[in-house]
């Protein structure tokens, strides 16, 4: 990617800079992609004494006691938000989870919402139904304080302006309600609000949290979940999918911007498109193929994209055989008369159908496919579905993760999301531009890196996770990991700081208890001389230059002075990069009262 803003980039481009995922079997998305790449299934069988619902139910012999369970659904971390232990018992768990997940993608690009001058949209879609069996309605006949709190807490409507509150931004906040196309809904609306600068940046996504929780499901012959809890897709024998929740967010920016401040792509949302079945002769609810085709068509023009091009196909993929009929034939028909092959696979194998959510398991699952240039298979499919004639389509089920080499010499996905209602949805995404090349990082400069937390225990969690990230990904240049933690960070009370000169001597200062050249945590900091320092309107920088000017800013920041960080790397060429975010330390907040 070019340092420049003045390269020629599409204006009609996104760039996802920063995401999150929460599902079943993987806290992170980079757990997430490693399930995927080594087709791990995350469904869980359940004891009947796991299964929170009617013993009558649990006898039934067509109840499946499967579902993908979403460790932590009923937990939260409200002090790190300003959040009293009593409105996080009120705030519904999609209210919780979207807020801890719209931080960490936040995180994830590289920004700290207090020092971001933009305005940022916020786009979430959640199931409205899960705030109802959380907990009653709140008491409207009061208009008080408490019953404002409550009510504000509660609601699905302010799943967003929440987000935007407790993060401290301003900008558009908007909950959608479509249906299991909810995520793709959401992306659709924080691009179109990009692209007409109505927003700055945009965080979009979609939360799901089935209650009770975890759950089964009842089989019925020939709807969409499944009978033995597998789901299959594509496969002859597929009898549908199985339940479970989730959370995915991502941050967005124009292309051309995100390029300009550096940003970290993952990949670029080239064109979205969303319809609705409206009457047709498919039954309510299910697959019109030329309304579907419609979409995905609409997308990949929006975008300027030719099927030929498009060599990665998310599918929404149910399991069930008739579904998947439809929605090749329906895609078959958008593509037209391609001949490039290309890859087809659902993630709703590995995950199950997440609601609202499910687009964007489908979206990160694309988005990492991208960046990683690989493309991870589709499990249970062992006997394909014969009544699908992929022999005369471009389209090639993925059975085997592979290197993912493109006929085009452009690696684009696209991927559908379908919700009950007639609501159609697809995004089309495209690789990340091709970095520029950057002069090899100058050695032995000194450099300072910082971690804060609101206590001890955060704080030394979050060293061993940066620790161990480094040492996962030994092409981090020290520069970027120096700038992403400084100013992609939030301020918090209990502060380290380390003044390092290469990546050795970073993991060395995170490994030990009181290495030399570090600042172990606020209160043990040496008092530095006020004339060593400069102050700007946002804080002090170093008068002098060198380490130890360095280390006398580390100190004074450690004890709670307000540092200028932004200046102390202007005129650097350092880039955002994603590193371990803030360790959350969740407790259990449920009620009931239904």
């Amino acid at each position: 990617m070019s340092d420049s803003p003045e390269q020629d980039y599409d204006p009609g481009d996104v760039a996802v800079i920063g995401m999150s995922t929460r599902a079943p079997g993987a806290r992170s998305k980079e757990r997430f992609w490693d399930n995927l790449v080594h087709g791990r299934e995350s469904v869980s069988f359940l004891t009947q004494d796991e299964l929170h619902v009617d013993d009558t139910l649990i006898h039934n012999p067509f109840y499946v006691r499967a579902c993908g369970v979403l460790d932590g659904y009923d937990e939260f971390d409200p002090s790190l938000f300003g959040i009293s232990d009593r409105t996080a018992a009120a705030t519904t768990p999609e209210n919780r989870l979207f807020l801890e997940s719209a931080w960490e993608s936040l995180e994830d690009a590289g920004y700290d919402p207090e020092r971001l001058d933009a305005e940022v949209g916020v786009y979430g879609a959640n199931n409205p139904q899960t705030a109802a069996l959380y907990s009653s309605p709140p008491d409207r006949v009061s208009v008080g304080p408490e019953a404002m709190e409550h009510s504000l807490a509660w609601s699905p409507d302010t799943m967003t302006s929440n987000a935007l509150y407790y993060l401290g931004l301003t900008g558009e906040a908007v909950t959608v309600s479509t249906a299991c196309a909810g995520f793709h809904y959401a992306v659709h609306l924080a691009c179109q609000s990009l692209l007409l600068g109505q927003a700055d940046m945009a965080i979009a996504g979609g939360v799901m949290v089935r209650l009770p929780h975890p759950r089964g499901h009842l089989w019925e012959e020939g709807r969409i979940l499944s009978r033995d809890g597998h789901c299959r897709p594509f496969d002859a024998n597929g009898t549908g999918t199985f339940l479970s929740s989730g959370v995915a967010t991502v941050v967005l920016k124009p292309v051309a911007q995100a390029v300009a401040d550096r940003d970290h792509i993952y990949a670029v949302v080239k064109g979205t498109a969303i319809n609705n079945n409206g009457v047709s002769a498919v039954a309510y609810g299910m697959a019109q193929p030329e309304r579907l085709g419609a979409c995905i068509a609409g997308a990949m023009q929006v975008g300027g994209v030719d099927a030929d091009t498009v060599s990665m196909y998310e599918a929404n993929g149910f399991g069930l055989p008739i579904t998947d009929e439809l929605e090749v034939h329906a895609v078959g028909m958008a593509f037209g008369k391609q001949t490039a092959p290309c890859s087809i696979g659902a993630v709703k194998g590995n995950v199950g159908h997440g609601g609202v959510v499910s687009g964007g398991f489908g979206a990160v699952k694309a988005a990492m496919a991208l960046y990683h240039r690989t493309l991870a298979p589709t499990i249970n499919l062992t006997d394909v579905n014969e009544e699908i004639d992929f022999p005369s389509t471009p389209f090639v089920p993925q059975r085997e993760a592979a290197d993912w080499e493109p006929e085009s010499g452009i690696r684009r996905a696209g991927i559908t999301s379908i919700g009950g209602g007639g609501f159609n949805a697809h995004l089309v995404l495209e690789e990340p531009p091709a970095a520029a090349e950057r002069a090899p990082e100058a050695a032995g400069i000194p450099r300072l890196a910082t971690l804060s937390a609101l206590d001890d225990e955060a704080l030394a969690r979050q060293r061993t996770r940066l620790k161990d990230w480094l040492a996962a990904d030994p092409d981090l240049r020290l520069d970027d990991i120096c700038f992403s933690l400084n100013l992609g960070r939030k301020v918090l009370p209990r502060r380290w700081a380390a003044v390092v000169r290469s990546r050795a001597e970073l993991v060395e200062a995170l490994s030990a208890a009181s290495p030399r050249g570090m600042i172990a945590a606020t209160g043990s900091a040496p008092r530095a001389d006020a004339d060593s320092f400069a102050r700007t309107g946002e804080g002090i920088v170093p008068s002098g230059q060198g380490a130890q000017a360095l280390f006398d800013l580390a100190a004074a920041w450690v004890d709670g002075q307000r540092a200028d960080f932004g200046s102390l790397h202007q005129g650097q060429a350092s880039h955002r990069v994603p590193l371990p975010g803030y360790p959350f330390q969740p407790r259990r907040f449920w009620r009931r009262d239904w």
